[in-house]
């Protein structure tokens, strides 16, 4: 099954899928957890945050849009971030899609809003979906310009 497959498959059984957590990382990185959560501890045993069902990890460079506008972005003053964030929170996925010629991800919510990866910098777009629903993890992230399916065990390119 070619990779472009395995995702098409994937976005469709996130449909109806609740975004159950969102939390910002380091920097501008975010992360959207869906699904039943489950917890983590961090390595000095005090609890993480949780890890989803389905989860999007966005390094740097993304956005949030309505029907309207840009609401912020990771560029955006991060006084913006905590109530673009509210509007993914408690909200369903409707449609999970790649778009560009290297590939970016875009979540389309039941409420209309949408969560876009945008790489402003050099290298490859930095973004990562895995799915815990099964008995492996599978993960997809961009290699070399590519759409990648793995076990989220490859270093990073």
């Amino acid at each position: 099954m070619t990779s472009l497959k395995a995702f098409e498959l994937f976005a469709a059984s996130l449909i109806g899928l609740p975004v159950s957590h969102v939390w910002r990382g380091y920097g501008s990185a975010v992360f959207i957890e869906c699904g039943k959560l489950s917890p983590v501890s961090r390595r000095d045993g005090s609890p993480g945050n949780p890890d989803g069902e389905v989860s999007l990890g966005v390094e740097w460079s993304w956005r949030i849009e309505d029907k309207a506008a840009i609401r912020c972005g990771s560029w955006s003053d991060e006084s913006l971030w905590e109530p673009a964030f509210d509007t993914l929170r408690n909200t369903r996925i409707k449609r999970c899609e790649i778009f560009g010629a290297l590939p970016e991800v875009a979540i389309t919510l039941d409420s209309g809003v949408r969560f876009l990866s945008f790489s402003t910098t050099d290298g490859q777009p930095q973004w990562y979906l895995v799915d815990r629903r099964g008995d492996k993890d599978v993960w997809f992230t961009v290699r070399e310009g590519m759409l990648h399916v793995g076990d989220g065990s490859e270093p990073a390119s």
